[in-house]
């Protein structure tokens, strides 16, 4: 299956969702990059643009906010989709500390757990990569004419 023209509607999503949720004053500018990640034999990566991607591929998220105002920003929030047909690649996320969703209300850390009852019993199990739809990182103060790089990376899954 080859995700052709999906990629750039996913883009969309994302720069909707990674614009600041809140931002107390100033001016913020977001930029994203979307691109596919290729190791090759020799362990090296290069990147390309992620405008085709099939099952298997993965693709990096960054996000860079700036301050383009002449006072701080607080309480900035960046925020980054998961696009369905994908999952979070574990240990990719930038800066560490962000918290998941599965539904953009309720963020936490991660590894994220549900309470699932086995055997008569109420347990706490993680639950899979495939699942997460979202990224948060809480941006305290962001300084006039500075930026933030956020970034994460998601594998293509089979959507059937």
């Amino acid at each position: 299956m080859v995700l052709q023209g999906r990629i750039a509607g996913l883009l969309a999503l994302v720069a909707i969702a990674a614009l600041p949720l809140r931002a107390a004053e100033g001016p913020v500018e977001t930029r994203l990059e979307a691109r596919k990640v290729t190791r090759a034999a020799d362990g090296r990566e290069s990147f390309s643009p992620a405008e085709n991607a099939r099952p298997g591929d993965v693709i990096e998220y960054v996000a860079t906010y700036r301050n383009t105002g002449d006072q701080a920003v607080r309480a900035l929030e960046a925020t980054l989709p998961i696009p369905a047909n994908t999952e979070l690649v574990p240990g990719s996320i930038r800066p560490a500390g962000a918290r998941a969703s599965l539904d953009a209300a309720e963020f936490a850390p991660l590894p994220l757990k549900r309470s699932v009852t086995r055997d008569g019993r109420r347990v706490d199990e993680s639950i899979p990569y495939r699942e997460y739809r979202y990224l948060r990182w809480q941006v305290p103060r962001l300084e006039a004419k500075k930026s933030v790089t956020v970034s994460a990376r998601v594998r293509v899954v089979d959507g059937t």
